[in-house]
């Protein structure tokens, strides 16, 4: 499969994007991948595997801020039986899995100054001898690295070895932020959109000027994947139609802007509960509707609520009536 029919894109930092990852597969030097949370690093680094010459080999990712730092040596190159406390069984570490292949170690920023050294070690001639054993074995692996720090500042920081970084980013890749790839974000989401329906068996739908003008002018500060996650609840949510009607969408137009998230990326405590109580009761309505086969009287009987009132709630929320809607709100 091509580069460019796995990642979706058309914008100008979408293309220069594709042209450096063709080259990175291209060859079989260590890479790091810097991009914001949610940009698809661990996307890009499967692009470079398969697009390249071990394809056919292991593609082995690591979450290095799950490893704990005293069985890292052991998970990266395995151990003999009674090498350590609870060592019952030797164990072929990640390393020699990842033989012939590439190992991608996600989150390398979050390794311990001894897991640095021992990772350092590894790299300079890709020997490393299992724990509880003095025998010596190579693995032939191409490693890409990945983080959403920059590792330059962190050196500067002291919290991350010089020579470990250059080890690492003799190919470096910095993946843009979904904000400055907004002509990519009507693909994006039609894709998720056909994704969802294939995976689901649910009618897909096509999205409406307002609305793809709602999904360009919100932040997305988790970047594409929260613009998935979105998506997926959506679609989910709304029984297969994967955004909300036209009225929400104008309702929505006064969403959450970027000055109202703090430097961290997290929202004003206010428009935080406001969001929260909106997805309840979307989800409440939802579900009570479908429990009643879209019958509206049905429904508001079963949460205990007026008609009429129920059915301003279904407005409100932009919720559409199912086939056994039982005639128009009273006025």
């Amino acid at each position: 499969m091509r580069l460019s029919e796995q990642i979706v894109g058309v914008s100008a930092a979408h293309r220069r994007m594709l042209t450096q990852l063709e080259r990175i597969a291209a060859t079989e030097a260590p890479a790091l991948i810097e991009g914001e949370t949610g940009s698809g690093k661990e996307l890009a680094a499967r692009v470079i595997h398969y697009g390249g010459l071990r394809s056919a080999r292991p593609f082995v990712p690591v979450n290095c801020g799950a490893l704990p730092e005293t069985l890292i040596e052991s998970e990266l190159f395995g151990h003999e039986r009674g090498a350590f406390t609870d060592a019952r069984h030797a164990r072929t570490g990640l390393v020699a899995e990842a033989n012939g292949g590439t190992l991608f170690l996600d989150e390398v920023d979050a390794l311990s100054s001894k897991a640095q050294v021992t990772l350092l070690r590894f790299l300079q001639d890709q020997r490393y001898r299992p724990l509880g054993t003095a025998r010596e074995l190579t693995s032939d692996v191409r490693v890409i690295a990945a983080t959403n720090r920059p590792l330059a500042a962190l050196v500067a920081q002291g919290g991350f070895r010089a020579d470990l970084m250059y080890r690492l980013k003799i190919l470096h890749l910095v993946l843009p932020p979904l904000r400055e790839r907004v002509e990519d974000i009507d693909l994006l989401a039609a894709h998720f959109i056909d994704r969802f329906s294939a995976k689901y068996g649910l009618p897909a739908k096509t999205l409406s000027s307002p609305e793809l003008q709602w999904l360009r002018s919100q932040p997305w500060h988790g970047n594409v994947r929260e613009l998935e996650n979105w998506v997926h609840r959506e679609f989910l949510m709304g029984g297969g139609i994967p955004l909300r009607s036209p009225q929400a969408v104008a309702r929505a137009e006064a969403a959450p802007l970027a000055e109202d998230w703090d430097d961290s990326g997290f929202m004003r405590f206010q428009l935080a509960k406001a969001e929260a109580v909106r997805l309840f009761e979307q989800d409440y309505l939802q579900r009570a509707l479908r429990q009643a086969e879209g019958n509206v009287t049905r429904a508001a009987q079963m949460v205990g609520k007026e008609r009429r009132a129920f059915g301003k709630l279904l407005k409100k929320h932009g919720i559409e009536r199912g086939p056994a809607w039982d005639g128009p709100d009273p006025a």
